[in-house]
């Protein structure tokens, strides 16, 4: 057995004693304030067992391993439902950017800990209502204030930011050059004066996305993590890293075999719908296409071993799952009939089919939309030259609003 396969065995064994106390059994039935307090119990029995943080340096709380335990680690904790996604932007994104960018390294390493803990979470303060998918076109604006800063504007889609402590926020300080040269980024007190959060209720029911508004907000130098004008290169650190957090080839909703069972117990013209060709067919191809997903991460994994950086074929992973899940979920409801009408805003999407179908859009947009990823996987996988920009070089304030 490889060294990889007894990590694999240790954390499933692990996992598998963690599951009856916070795994997908515990948590039915709980609010939402419920799960969470569940949840930072679980993310604290992670750090005392050192799973947190697996790949993060030693200095600051982290196990100092691979990419390839974290992916491994992270692959059998998804089989159990625990209550951690609560800390997945946190931990994914804006943490370790702090990380290699936060000047006051006392403070840096607090930060860490505490996070890595359970105890502090973060947001990632990109998009605005008319920005869209061009984090460039951002108009929140910091301006000099005395030795500091003082921030207005909105950002939104800001996941678990009612329940941040800290996040960390690109803002323009510069109308006056191109607009990817006057962005500059900075971390913010999520509790500080004139910051304003207001949850976002989506189609499926839950609230973990938000609205947040800047009004006058102060913030010292000691906040900035980037040059001023150098923002955008800090931007594209957070969003590579994003590109590399945990992937699943059923984009996050059921299992295949889920699927399966159901066209096992369902009729379609008298038989069960397995023995219908075209569901047959239906199967086989998003069997094909999730192995196919699974081969980019298995490569991916295999490139970070060797020591070298992934490109953007991870891209892929997120445009097809995602897309792929939608589809197949539309089918299952479809054969349940009358049934599949039936929903309950609180049914986990990765076994409940409706939850998955009304979801799916929510995570088409999440983490770049299908039109930017096929903008990148165009430019960065088959060489296509890119579109014509005619904002390439213009001042932003003389861009037409």
């Amino acid at each position: 057995m490889s060294d990889l396969e007894t990590y694999r065995a240790k954390a499933a064994a692990w996992l598998e004693s963690m599951a009856p106390t916070y795994g997908r059994a515990a948590r039915k039935g709980l609010s939402e304030a419920e799960d969470l307090a569940l949840g930072r119990r679980y993310q604290k029995a992670k750090f005392d067992a050192g799973y947190a943080g697996i790949n993060w340096p030693t200095e600051y709380g982290g196990q100092g391993l691979t990419h390839l335990e974290k992916v491994t680690f992270d692959a059998e904790e998804m089989k159990h439902g625990f209550p951690n996604f609560y800390f997945g932007i946190s931990l994914g994104m804006p943490v370790p950017v702090l990380m290699q960018f936060g000047s006051d390294k006392e403070f840096v390493k607090e930060r860490v800990l505490k996070a890595l803990q359970g105890e502090e979470i973060w947001c990632q303060l990109f998009s605005e209502p008319s920005g869209g998918s061009d984090l460039a076109g951002l108009r929140t604006r910091a301006e000099p204030d005395g030795n500091g800063w003082k921030i207005n504007g909105q950002k939104v889609w800001t996941s678990w930011a009612h329940y941040s402590d800290y996040g960390v926020i690109v803002v323009r300080t510069d109308p006056t050059v191109p607009k990817h040269k006057g962005l500059t980024y900075f971390w913010v007190d999520m509790k500080a004066p004139g910051v304003t959060v207001r949850p976002i209720k989506l189609a499926g029911g839950d609230s973990h996305v938000n609205e947040v508004f800047f009004d006058d907000v102060k913030i010292s130098d000691d906040h900035r993590m980037s040059p001023v004008g150098g923002g955008f290169a800090v931007a594209i650190t957070t969003l590579m890293i994003e590109r590399y957090v945990a992937t699943d080839s059923a984009g996050f909703g059921p299992h295949l075999d889920l699927f399966v069972d159901l066209a096992k117990e369902t009729s379609l013209g008298g038989k069960p719908a397995i023995e219908d060709g075209r569901i047959r067919q239906q199967i086989a191809r998003n069997y094909a296409m999730r192995s196919g997903l699974d081969s980019i991460n298995v490569r991916a994994r295999l490139m970070m071993q060797a020591g070298m950086i992934p490109g953007a074929e991870g891209s892929l992973n997120k445009l097809v799952a995602v897309r792929s899940r939608q589809k197949l979920s539309e089918l299952a409801i479809d054969l349940q009939g009358t049934g599949g009408f039936a929903f309950d805003e609180h049914a986990s999407q990765k076994e409940d089919w409706a939850s998955s179908w009304i979801n799916a859009p929510t995570g088409r947009i999440a983490g770049g939309s299908d039109e930017t990823l096929l903008n990148t996987i165009a430019e960065k996988v088959l060489g296509l030259p890119q579109d014509h920009r005619p904002d390439k070089g213009v001042p932003f304030n003389q861009i037409p609003a």
